[in-house]
């Protein structure tokens, strides 16, 4: 019998396989699985868990969740985590996805009994979609629309008890009748820097990465109060390690870090470019979304979503009515005076902002 031949470098890249265990726990576990183990949003786990443990002594379905706040925050784990906490099968779907009333009719309908259904970015369902979601939240019953004309008659299809959770990025976006028949509102909020260390303490051990709690703190520090970029970082500051052949320490997250444009306070390439047209060319504003979207070649939804909300929760940016100002704390920070020269502190070359 022939043993099979060794593979070659190609397989290697074609068929890569996980070096360690380490790899899976980071890909698979990262995400916490009980109230317990979730580090931050104090708040709201209180809430999750009283709400959770009512369910069960009561032994129904627990109330519909709406979980708001800005993308990275924990949305998604914490949908996991209310399906873990009840033991119930968890259905995840996502709102663009849901383009018309079937669509939503086909998932309601074959839902079991407790099923908890968690739909990512529900703000952009159809509208017929949010429609006839409002009679399955309050009553676990849909209409089903058969025929067409005169001749079309609506036939009602009852539907197991279940738990819908809603993730969004925009509350407001959300039609009333909607946001009103759910039971529970979560607001999360950005993590404090600490709350970020326990984060990456944690997921540096699923992942047996050795590192000290100075390069931990200064991870948090440029993570904009959001686990996801913090973890992401993290994967940075290791390959950055693996590849050099050092130590996971501060010399390294420094590196890492430079190496990714992410400065001492969390600004990447983009943000710096924004606050150099504002600064630079049009004086520090007002200065329109549109006008300086297409300043730094890119979408206004870009500019709106991503960017503008860490410069303006960082105090570098204002929204007024004529448009988008920079802040003293922004001239500040990148060394420049109002009238577009450096200060007598010297500062940033304005290539570098």
């Amino acid at each position: 019998m022939t043993e099979p031949a060794a593979p070659t470098a190609g397989d290697e890249v074609t068929n890569p396989s996980l070096e360690s265990e380490g790899e899976l726990a980071f890909e698979g576990a990262l995400r916490p699985r009980s109230l317990t183990e979730f580090v931050g949003q104090q708040k709201v786990r209180g809430q999750l868990q009283l709400l959770l443990t009512a369910a069960t002594m009561q032994n129904r379905t627990p109330d519909h969740i709406l979980l708001a706040g800005p993308p990275g925050l924990g949305k998604t784990t914490l949908a996991m985590i209310i399906a873990y906490e009840g033991d119930r099968p968890l259905r995840m779907a996502s709102g663009p996805a849901i383009q018309h009333a079937g669509d939503l009719a086909a998932v309601l309908s074959s839902l079991v009994p407790g099923e908890v259904l968690f739909i990512d970015e529900i703000h952009r369902m159809a509208r017929s979609a949010e429609e006839m979601l409002y009679l399955a939240m309050e009553d676990f019953r849909i209409d089903i629309m058969v025929g067409k004309g005169a001749g079309a008659t609506s036939v009602p299809l009852d539907l197991a008890p279940f738990t819908l959770v809603g993730a969004t990025t925009r509350s407001g976006m959300l039609p009333n009748p909607l946001r009103d028949r759910f039971g529970f509102t979560a607001n999360l909020e950005f993590y404090a820097e600490n709350e970020l260390e326990l984060v990456l303490k944690r997921a540096a051990a699923l992942i047996g990465l050795p590192i000290g709690q100075r390069a931990l703190a200064e991870i948090a520090g440029r993570c904009r109060g959001t686990p996801r970029i913090a973890n992401r970082l993290l994967r940075r500051v290791r390959d950055y390690a693996l590849v050099h052949g050092g130590d996971a320490d501060l010399t390294a997250v420094h590196a890492a870090l430079e190496l990714y444009d992410v400065d001492e306070i969390g600004l990447d390439r983009l943000d710096r470019e924004v606050m150099r047209i504002v600064l630079t060319r049009f004086g520090g504003g007002p200065v329109g979304l549109n006008t300086l979207a297409v300043s730094v070649g890119e979408e206004s939804e870009t500019i709106e979503a991503v960017v503008e909300p860490f410069l303006v929760r960082i105090g570098f940016l204002t929204r007024t009515p004529r448009g988008r100002v920079a802040t003293p704390a922004a001239w500040r920070h990148f060394g420049l005076s109002s009238s577009g020269g450096l200060t007598s502190q010297g500062g940033l070359p304005l290539d570098d902002l």
